[in-house]
């Protein structure tokens, strides 16, 4: 008997090894990444998921400052930690900029000019030998790269935003690690303060990523700054940017364009589009793959416990003591954490088509709404035509507005930028409707091309305005999965609508539909290949301005 006892315990402990999930290592995380039909997290988890990490490498991180040599050391350290997380089933991305600082060192310029004309010229000579490298080192470890240039044309542009997601989410198919950068060679605005790290968050999110690592000169986020406070303490997690107190004086170096509040901005794009947002230190990318690690195991579902109250066994006694021991081991052997800065996403992320209404057109022109109108509007209405207050600015059809919201009930009171749209009518014609019925349209403009001012799928809201007594995102979260829960103090759940086999349903059926009128909109013809936009770079926050 006692043999058989024996025998059941160590089977017992084997079975702890075997199963508990500190023991297994951590899960890799999931990702939605749309291939034609999109696919969702729940289906993904059923196939060994991936996680989909990027990196963002500033100049400055690189390139030294003094001599413009490139820093093969660091170069070399980032190819081994994106390599390894490759190896670990993750798909990675590089945001690689640096172009132009090899440029000046290839042709012995000693001060990074002004002109944009000789910084496009720098560029194009610095982007070869700079892609020479990273493909020599990569080629080392026998990882095949691609080398992906964007402007912020290209995201402007539906159709293109749409063909770089595809070809970028191809490439990782293909277990190739994409380099993107902005082709600076061409960009005629996009060379200052700040676009990589802004390029960085937007390929984030047109990609579904997990993670984004924004690679800089200090190891974390702090209140204050660190080189002339002393005192000054870490920022580990930010659970709500838009209350962000931290100092983010430091501008960028000689050679790059970004500083620390460039970062703030990309962190605030990149987790309302629900990437979580990680700044830590570029001189050791290695930590990258501890932080990584670090993200799993807290994302990562806490092991079942057994209740005993129905058999009272000695057995189930034991094995509940053997996994609490087994776990209070496990934590133990865990090396500490590298100092980093986490943003958690947000709770209610937007959807790429939302995300990119957002945040890849300049708004030309202001439509003000009532109260009235916003909550009908946060219940998935359309805009109507009755519910438009005024009109501000020149547009025409198809293109980017504010949505404003008066309080007539307070007529000093600052109208509120609740979110944009995309309108059926040009501002001349919303000045004649607006605060009209929708049979009033034909006789007031002797035709009507909608009820509409702006289709409800063509409306998008910044994360927060949501309104009081919404119980669910007013903007469609794109992969069907309520990230409230990874805020600390607030539960998940709380904003899915039905089963979650029901909320996956209704989401594909939303997906669809998306699709279809974005295929009706360019059968209906595109923009005058002349017409500039530019991306927005401020991004509105709760209680913020643009």
């Amino acid at each position: 008997m006692e043999a058989d006892s024996e025998s059941f315990h160590t089977t017992d402990l084997l079975r702890c090894i075997v199963k508990h999930p500190a023991m297994r290592g951590p899960r890799p995380l999931g990702v939605v990444i749309k291939l034609g039909e999109c696919i969702r997290l729940s289906q993904l988890l059923n196939v060994n998921p991936v996680t989909n990490t990027k990196h963002r490498t500033g100049t400055s991180s690189i390139v030294d400052e003094k001599s413009h040599e490139p820093l093969l050391s660091i170069l070399t350290l980032i190819v081994e930690t994106a390599v390894k997380l490759r190896k670990d089933g993750h798909k990675v991305i590089i945001v690689s900029s640096g172009a132009i600082g090899v440029g000046l060192r290839r042709m012995d310029v000693e001060k990074r000019p002004k002109h944009l004309s000789k910084l496009q010229a720098l560029a194009a000579i610095g982007q070869c030998r700079l892609m020479s490298l990273w493909d020599s080192l990569f080629n080392h470890l026998r990882q095949p790269i691609a080398q992906i240039l964007l402007t912020r044309n290209d995201i402007a542009d539906r159709s293109r935003y749409l063909n770089a997601q595809r070809t970028i989410n191809e490439l990782l198919d293909m277990g190739v690690i994409p380099i993107v950068n902005e082709n600076d060679t061409l960009a005629v605005s996009e060379i200052k303060f700040g676009d990589n790290d802004t390029l960085s968050a937007v390929t984030a999110a047109m990609v579904h990523a997990d993670l984004l690592f924004l690679m800089t000169d200090v190891d974390c986020l702090y209140d204050k700054n660190p080189r002339t406070n002393p005192d000054a303490q870490p920022i580990e997690v930010v659970e709500d940017i838009s209350s962000l107190v931290a100092d983010v004086s430091t501008a960028g170096s000689s050679l790059g364009t970004g500083g620390m509040s460039t970062k703030i901005v990309a962190a605030r794009l990149a987790t309302s589009a629900g990437v979580t947002t990680v700044i830590t230190k570029s001189s050791n990318p290695g930590n990258i793959v501890s932080i990584v690690k670090h993200i799993q195991a807290s994302r990562s579902p806490a092991s079942p416990t057994t209740k005993n109250d129905q058999s009272g066994s000695d057995s189930e006694d034991n094995s509940n003591n053997t996994e609490a021991l087994m776990s209070a081991s496990v934590s133990s052997l865990k090396p500490p954490t590298p100092l980093h800065t986490r943003f958690l996403p947000s709770p209610h992320p937007v959807r790429d088509r939302y995300f990119w209404i957002l945040h890849g057109l300049r708004p030309h022109g202001t439509l003000f709404i009532d109260q009235g109108c916003y909550k009908a509007l946060l219940n998935k209405a359309g805009l109507l035509p009755v519910g438009v207050v005024d009109v501000e600015g020149t547009f025409h059809q198809q293109e980017a507005v504010r949505i404003c919201v008066v309080d007539k009930k307070h007529p000093g009171t600052q109208p509120q930028e609740v979110g944009r749209c995309l309108t059926n009518y040009s501002s001349a014609e919303v000045s004649r409707i607006k605060g009209k019925h929708t049979s009033e349209i034909p006789g007031l403009l002797g035709y009507m091309d909608s009820e509409y001012v702006a289709q409800r799928e063509s409306i998008s809201f910044f994360s927060g305005f949501h309104g009081g007594g919404v119980s669910r995102p007013v903007t469609p979260v794109g992969s069907g999965v309520n990230l409230a829960g990874m805020v600390k103090g607030k539960g998940g759940g709380g904003n899915r609508v039905g089963t979650p086999a029901q909320e996956e349903r209704r989401l594909e059926a939303e997906d669809k539909e998306l699709e279809k009128e974005e295929e009706l909109v360019m059968r209906q013809g595109k923009k005058e290949d002349g017409q500039q936009v530019r991306f927005v770079e401020e991004v509105k926050v709760v209680g913020g301005g643009e």
